[in-house]
């Protein structure tokens, strides 16, 4: 069975509409989404290339998503917050 996932906003640089700093979601069992808030699509398609890896087992390290801490992985969105005007939101996964 797949772990959860926390998916935990670290970083915002510009300003994302959606996200502020410290904002979570959960990825349940592989592939639930859980949030009392709204998630934005550009994170997730950064995210859905290792969501299924990280969910069973595979460490960040192996997948190059961290280089100090092997139990959290690191991604950011899609957004490119300086041609865009919006918001470059860097993300902690971790179970």
């Amino acid at each position: 069975m797949a772990a959860d996932l926390v998916v935990e906003i670290v970083e915002v640089k510009g300003h994302c509409p959606v996200y502020k700093k410290g904002d979570s979601f959960e990825i349940k069992e592989g592939y639930k989404l859980d949030s009392e808030k709204e998630i934005c699509m550009h994170s997730l398609a950064s995210i859905l290339p290792y969501y299924n890896a990280l969910s069973r087992g595979v460490s960040p390290e192996e997948l190059g998503l961290t280089k100090d801490n092997e139990e959290v992985a690191y991604l950011q969105c899609l957004d490119p917050c300086d041609y865009t005007g919006g918001g470059t939101v860097t993300m902690e996964i971790r179970k």
